[in-house]
């Protein structure tokens, strides 16, 4: 099994359609003013549209009876252990609760699990928090801990959170309210993922009882968060409702019902924003951020991310099979012209495949280092040609696959293009359906003859090796099937080490490999994006939404 992954493929991202003009428009945009000056910082200095990052928006000023919240598609489950997109998670994170809790801020805390030991480099200890209720009245035991970590070993699960419990060899009941998770070896990450996806708690009752038919329109969920699963209408809306006897006071929700309303289309959801007609919405359309930072109707907020937009190299048989070759397109892409026409400005360009707040644990002198050691990659189409050269590179033909999500995915790809010519390759870009563009993260026939693909990629906890473990020579997600000895070995030593000073050395060492050899091209990073109508306030913007229950913040506006 491969180390550390739960990345997030392009399909776990706003899958929505803009009109072709608008597309058109802004590739033109891309071509005739892109930006080639500095990169932005934190605050977005420098960039085409300032921006600023947001940790929390106003308190609530009370209760709110209801709100409506836009989603871009609608989920296919509500079965935690097949919960790995935006749709499902966002919903699931005030339903369902996990051991630890993963929050706004990235950091991690207990949840259902009061406290945790590691007795042992091989063994986790956790006790489990007394007086919970799930939703149907029940009592929270260590049976049904054990019942919901277990689904993840199961191979008829199927489970996509398996990978994180590769190293696990038993979970265990060691007390009426405290489970033992055993390990086949160390393993840095196992802990932090319980505060995630694979941390999950069901009732293990109703798992047995719901069978195949668990986490679907009839039958729904039943676990402690702060609302419950409601009604789901298929194709229209899914509604939960507030959990009277949720344990957490923290966290008790301020709002009597959620209504999620499925708008597939961009134009739609940024229509009902204004309209009024749904109260706020996760993944605002990038085109829209000018049009919403200006309504009356409410406040566009951007937060905390930790999602890198990349350029896959899935064949490394072709000409970018050459590392100089791989070097050379990332200097022929204008990633600051992407940014302007892209997304408004609203980014950073990327110099890593993670983004800098997953060193947050890491003492800063070692960020710093870290930074300084990065191999940069600055846009100079002449160097990058003359690279390309030396490799051999004479017009040979280069796939990029591409699929009509948004204007920013077109824009990029043309981009990508467009440095593919400027150091003398052949591009020929395949445009694709959605639902053939998911294939290529699965299924490694889809691949065959495709050169690059792009995704953002984001973690699902705060460590790089979140990251840099997709790309081991034997993970499934290592796409282009890129292999290096000493970045396996870094990727080893970051697993087996607990130790920050450790951990944070071998996480650097697998970086700076990635970077110098580039299996993936970095494009940029971007701001975690979300509106909020004029009735509602209190979320905290940030990718831990995915895990977090940030619905139950939600309350009525001043």
């Amino acid at each position: 099994m491969s180390p550390a992954t739960s990345g997030t493929p392009l399909r776990r991202r706003s899958a929505v359609r803009n009109a072709a003009a608008a597309a058109l428009a802004a590739g033109m945009l891309l071509v005739t003013t892109a930006c080639t000056g500095p990169g932005t910082t934190a605050q977005g200095q420098g960039a085409a549209t300032a921006f600023r990052l947001t940790d929390k928006t106003p308190a609530p000023a009370g209760d709110v009876d209801s709100f409506t919240w836009s989603i871009y598609a609608e989920p296919t489950t509500l079965d935690y252990a097949h919960a790995y997109d935006f749709p499902p998670n966002q919903i699931l994170a005030n339903v369902c609760e996990s051991l630890l809790r993963w929050n706004p801020d990235l950091t991690t805390s207990p949840n259902l699990a009061t406290s945790y030991t590691n007795p042992t480099p091989t063994t986790w200890v956790y006790q489990i928090r007394p007086g919970v209720r799930f939703h149907d009245g029940t009592t929270l035991t260590a049976d049904d801990v054990v019942a919901s970590l277990r689904r993840n070993l199961d191979p008829r699960t199927a489970s996509v959170w398996a990978n994180p419990f590769r190293n696990v060899k038993s979970v265990d009941r060691t007390g009426p309210l405290e489970v033992t998770v055993t390990l086949t070896q160390p393993d840095s990450t196992f802990n932090k993922y319980l505060a995630a996806g694979p941390g999950t708690v069901e009732s293990a009752a109703t798992l047995a009882t719901s069978g195949n038919d668990y986490g679907n329109p009839r039958t729904g969920v039943n676990c402690t968060g702060p609302f419950s699963f409601g009604s789901w209408a298929p194709g229209q809306s899914l509604t939960l409702e507030r959990f009277g006897d949720y344990w957490n006071p923290a966290l008790k929700a301020r709002a009597g019902q959620v209504k999620f309303v499925f708008l597939n289309d961009a134009t739609t959801r940024v229509n009902a924003f204004q309209s009024g007609e749904v109260d706020g919405g996760w993944m605002v359309p990038a085109d829209a951020y000018a049009a919403l930072r200006d309504t009356a109707a409410g406040t566009l907020y951007f937060g905390r991310n930790t999602t890198v937009a990349d350029e896959v190299v899935g064949n490394l048989k072709g000409p970018l099979g050459d590392a100089r070759v791989r070097r050379a397109l990332l200097m022929a892409i204008d990633r600051e012209g992407i940014l302007k026409a892209g997304v408004g400005g609203v980014g950073e360009v990327a110099h890593s495949l993670v983004t800098d707040n997953l060193w947050n644990d890491a003492p800063a002198a070692t960020r710093e280092a870290i930074q300084r050691d990065l191999p940069r990659y600055p846009y100079d189409p002449a160097k990058a040609k003359a690279l390309a050269a030396e490799a051999g590179v004479n017009g040979q033909k280069v796939v990029i696959a591409t699929s009509p999500l948004d204007s920013q995915t077109t824009i990029i790809t043309q981009a990508v293009a467009q440095a593919a010519t400027a150091i003398g390759l052949k591009p020929q870009i395949d445009s694709v359906s959605a639902e053939k563009y998911s294939t290529l993260f699965t299924d490694p026939a889809a691949r065959e003859g495709v050169d690059l693909f792009l995704t953002f990629w984001n973690t699902s906890i705060t460590d790089p090796l979140d990251m840099y473990g997709v790309l081991r020579s034997d993970a499934f997600s290592n796409y282009g099937g890129w292999s290096d000895p000493a970045f396996d070995t870094a990727v080893d030593r970051a697993v087996a080490a607990h130790d920050p000073v450790e951990h944070t050395a071998a996480n650097a060492e697998a970086q700076r490999i990635a970077l110098r050899e580039l299996p993936w091209l970095p494009l940029y990073t971007q701001p975690v994006s979300v509106f909020l109508g004029k009735r509602i306030t209190g979320v905290q913007p940030s990718i831990a939404y995915l895990y977090y229950p940030w619905a139950a913040e939600i309350g009525a506006s001043g």
